[in-house]
C-alpha cells in the first residue's frame, strides 16, 4: 500500500478542516471549530488503477503569533495550502507560509484552494490575483467545503501528482 503525507496549510478560518470533513466523510458543517495542533485524516484513492492513502494532516491555521511548526509539515510528500476567496489577507498571506514550508520539506507538489467559492458575491480576488498563481509555480482550483465543488478534484491532482513525482524519483 503507498502512503503519502499531505500537508493542508492556511490562515485560520480558511475551512482547511471543512476541506478534510467534505472530502473524507462527505459532511460539511456551519459550526467552527479551530484546530489545535494537528488533526490526522486519510482516504484511499486509486489514481490509474493504483491505491494510494492519502495520510491528511490538518495543521492549525496560522497567525501572527503562531507559525507552521516544522515538525507537522517535515516528511510532507505534497502540500495543500488553502486561502479563502472572500479574505484577500489569506490569499496575500500565502507567499510567507510557502517560504516557511518549502524551507522544510523542499520542493514537493503543491496547490493552491481558493476555498468559499460558494460566496461568488463576497469574492475579494481578481482574476490577475488567481493569473499570477501558476507563474509562481503555484496551480490552483476553486473549492467549497460547503457545496463541494472543487473539493475532490484538488484532493485527487495532490494523489496524481505525488504518483507522478515518486515514480519519476524511482
Amino acid at each position: 500500500m503507498i502512503q503519502k503525507k499531505v500537508c493542508m496549510v492556511g490562515v485560520q478560518g480558511t475551512g482547511k478542516t471543512s476541506m478534510v470533513k467534505r472530502f473524507v466523510h462527505s459532511i460539511f458543517t456551519e459550526r467552527y471549530h479551530s484546530t489545535v495542533g494537528v488533526k490526522l485524516d486519510r482516504k484511499v484513492v486509486a489514481v490509474g488503477g493504483v491505491e494510494v492513502t492519502l495520510l491528511l494532516w490538518d495543521i492549525e491555521g496560522r497567525s501572527e503569533e503562531n507559525e507552521v511548526p516544522a515538525s507537522y509539515t517535515r516528511g510532507a510528500h505534497a502540500v495543500l495550502y488553502v486561502a479563502d476567496g472572500t479574505r484577500r489577507t489569506t490569499f496575500e498571506q500565502l507567499r510567507s507560509l510557502r517560504a516557511l514550508v518549502r524551507a522544510t520539506v523542499g520542493d514537493v507538489p503543491s496547490l493552491v484552494a481558493l476555498n468559499k467559492a460558494d460566496l461568488a458575491g463576497e469574492w475579494a480576488l481578481t482574476r490577475d490575483d488567481e493569473a499570477a498563481l501558476p507563474g509562481a509555480g503555484l496551480p490552483h482550483v476553486r473549492t467549497s467545503a460547503k457545496t463541494g465543488a472543487g473539493v475532490d478534484d484538488a484532493f485527487h491532482w495532490i494523489a496524481t501528482e505525488v504518483l507522478r513525482v515518486g515514480a519519476a524519483r524511482s
